[in-house]
């Protein structure tokens, strides 16, 4: 069994060291703080001299979704990474890759908003990135690492669930994940696949064999014909039931004696794993739910902790946005409150120890 090195290393560079490691083909994409180091981390490595991964830095961030939408087109396994205004601009080519079924991955180290705000961290691109930021009805597999070795095992799979799929996966960090800095230790080399390989794992994608072994296959989301459309519509439907069968995935932190609970995501899921900590040190019986999946949304466990619990406090940095789906999933059935903070401000452990007291008290 290979033994693996434990290395220090920021979330953005480790995001970029498990894409030269998992056989990634490309990256494309466009320096904006608080992500930049992914593609510098890449630059630096030089990985088109060792693996023959393409590395380039696209005229903008409208241009790299596209160039992910053609590189997963031809079934590569292609990537990009921004932070919230580039993301932004992205909309449109996620709904294309969404509707023509096209696999990548796309990496949002979150900042601040609205429009160009802050370069300070942020949670506030949740409902554009589980609800589809684009147009029409689609989804992206969304993962929501809380630590850099996270960011690392994550790429990987997301580029499994985004193959299995055929549907974009999205990994949705924030500044505070990227640029922190832990130990990690990075996934183990495999290769790039093989243009015989794309061809048997991805016998839909555009390869230039259409001509000789193949009908041609055609990459695309428009259809003009609506009895046709809304077959593919309903087609795409099945397939999000199948995730949300199968994907779900969560850490649970003491709730099994839980009279009250948190429930947060990513680098806000940590500090409230320090402020659960102080109130269980107090005698206090207080658990944590994170979701791991942002999309698909663990709703049926929710539902069923919401049965057990006195009340729940969902801790995001924003105005309010996971707590909408937490209530839906708990079907209102216990007091829900949110506690946040705006405009790149990190809450502090003891503001969710008071929001939670709040909470008890009503």
């Amino acid at each position: 069994m290979e033994e693996r090195e434990v290395l220090l290393m920021k979330g953005n560079e480790a995001i970029a060291h498990a894409a030269i490691r998992c056989g990634c083909d490309g990256y494309f994409g466009y320096p904006i703080t608080p992500q930049s180091e992914v593609l510098e981390t890449l630059a630096a490595e030089k990985p088109w001299e060792t693996t023959g991964m393409v590395v380039v830095q696209a005229e903008s961030e409208t241009a790299s979704i596209n160039m992910i939408y053609g590189g997963g087109g031809c079934g590569k396994r292609v990537m990009t990474s921004s932070s919230s205004p580039g993301v932004a601009l992205m909309q449109e080519g996620l709904a294309y890759m969404a509707g023509a079924e096209v696999p990548g991955l796309i990496v949002n180290v979150q900042r601040g908003g609205p429009g160009l705000g802050t370069i300070q961290p942020s949670q506030s691109d949740y409902n554009q990135a589980t609800r589809g930021g684009g147009n029409g009805d689609y989804h992206l597999i969304v993962l929501a690492p809380n630590s850099v070795q996270e960011m690392a095992d994550f790429v990987d799979l997301a580029f499994e669930l985004s193959f299995k799929y055929r549907n974009p996966a999205m990994i949705l960090s924030d500044g505070v994940i990227g640029q922190m800095m832990e130990k990690v230790v990075l996934p183990p080399f495999k290769p790039r696949r093989t243009e015989e390989e794309i061809m048997k794992e991805c016998p839909w994608a555009a390869t230039g064999n259409g001509l000789k072994s193949r009908k041609p296959n055609i990459i695309t989301s428009l259809e003009l014909q609506s009895e046709v459309m809304e077959q593919r519509n309903l087609h795409l439907q099945r397939k999000y039931k199948e995730i949300q069968e199968k994907e779900v995935r969560y850490e649970a932190q003491h709730c099994e004696d839980a009279d009250y609970v948190i429930v947060a995501f990513g680098s806000a899921s940590r500090i409230s794993q320090k402020a659960m900590d102080m109130m269980r040190e107090r005698g206090e019986k207080v658990g944590l739910f994170r979701p791991i999946t942002l999309w698909p949304f663990p709703e049926k466990e929710i539902k069923d902790l919401a049965k057990r619990v006195k009340g729940i406090l969902v801790v995001e940095i924003n105005a309010g946005m996971m707590v909408f789906d937490v209530r839906a999933a708990a079907e209102y059935s216990v007091p829900i409150e949110q506690f946040g903070r705006l405009g790149g401000i990190v809450p502090d452990p003891d503001e969710i120890v008071e929001a939670m007291e709040k909470l008890k008290n009503k």
